[in-house]
């Protein structure tokens, strides 16, 4: 693939449908790179002045902003309204050189159906770190919004910058980053972060463009950095460095798909799920591992969970109707599952919350 290429590509595979997900694709050597490949697409408006490109289809209404702040350190955000489920798939010029890193912080929010018939909006928050030369296949669902605040960062820059004493371990994400190729998620790990993607939003809708502006942005996107690193800690990931294939993180992100398509159900499975993405269980299970920091049954239980203490918080559902949404078996599993999670039980979350 090249960016010669780019159009005849994107006429055939520009929203295709597969498997329930039309396709988006995109390049991303670089942010320039992913720039000019996005303006090849013919349903993308360009305002330079604002450093902005809008998107609009019948399948999803986008923007996206985009700063160069100083050579090898970008700030990309990326806000999306979907209509029908899409699949986000990056790509590589093979001709171009690729010495990006890309740390995203995501925020969606997604309609949760009620009784009534009306629907409730909650949250699925994570964060991306991804090695240059690494194709990320990312699936967003219908009626979501979303927002993405999404750092890249060449070698060069990260050497210089990230080297400094406020990096706890500074090392260890040196070591880390001069790995092979690389893509891992977390979950929510920093509440700081919204915060700070909240501040970012505003700056870059009040189109400005200032000189003033754009030093707050590089400030608040360092804050960002630095908020990631100061929490990913939470297990071995940067210390094991494990990388893989690029066919293997696409079945991982299949499988994730399914699993998060099944939580109103009990775990489907290691064989099963990896059935269905077509590779062995226990390739697939030391793969999502990698990736996730969390066994699949582990990342169901933890998705599960957190989508029971919004539905806590923010619905009237009977505590026992949330156990069963949330696909367990008993109230009295669910309970000790919760507490366990969260150091309360969901009657005292409740209680607490009226």
């Amino acid at each position: 693939m090249t960016l010669d290429n780019w159009p005849k590509h994107i006429q055939k595979y520009l929203f295709l449908l597969k498997d329930g997900f039309f396709q988006f694709p995109y390049l991303f050597n670089s942010p320039k790179i992913m720039l000019d490949s996005l303006l090849k697409l013919p349903i993308t408006k360009h305002f330079p002045a604002k450093s902005l490109i809008t998107f609009n289809t019948p399948l999803c209404d986008a923007k996206m902003y985009y700063k160069e702040f100083e050579e090898g350190f970008w700030l990309i955000t990326f806000y999306m309204n979907l209509k029908e489920n899409i699949m986000a798939l990056s790509g590589y010029d093979e001709n171009k050189c690729s010495d990006y890193y890309l740390l995203t912080f995501s925020v969606f929010e997604y309609k949760f159906p009620l009784k009534d018939g009306s629907a409730l909006t909650l949250l699925s928050t994570c964060w991306t770190i991804s090695k240059p030369n690494t194709e990320i296949s990312s699936y967003f669902y219908k009626e979501a919004d979303g927002k993405f605040f999404s750092i890249a960062m060449t070698k060069k820059w990260v050497k210089e910058n990230l080297s400094s004493k406020k990096f706890k371990e500074r090392k260890t994400i040196l070591n880390f980053l001069n790995g092979e190729r690389g893509s891992y998620t977390w979950l929510d790990i920093s509440p700081k972060a919204h915060e700070i993607g909240d501040d970012i939003s505003r700056l870059l809708e009040s189109e400005t463009n200032s000189d003033a502006d754009n030093l707050k942005l590089k400030k608040k996107s360092m804050k960002l950095i630095k908020e990631f690193f100061d929490n990913a800690f939470v297990d071995s990931r940067f210390v094991d460095n494990i990388s893989l294939t690029n066919l293997d993180y696409l079945n991982v992100s299949k499988a994730e798909k399914i699993i998060l398509q099944h939580l109103h159900l009990p775990f489907l499975g290691i064989e099963y799920i990896a059935k269905e993405v077509n590779t062995s269980p226990t390739k697939l299970k030391s793969n999502f591992k990698a990736v996730f920091g969390f066994s699949m049954l582990q990342y169901h239980k933890e998705k599960n969970l957190v989508l029971a203490m919004q539905l806590i918080l923010k619905s009237d559902f009977h505590i026992q109707e949330i156990a069963v949404i949330t696909g367990h078996d008993s109230a009295g599993r669910f309970a000790s599952s919760f507490k366990k999670r969260f150091g309360q039980l969901p009657s005292e979350v409740r209680l607490f919350e009226v």
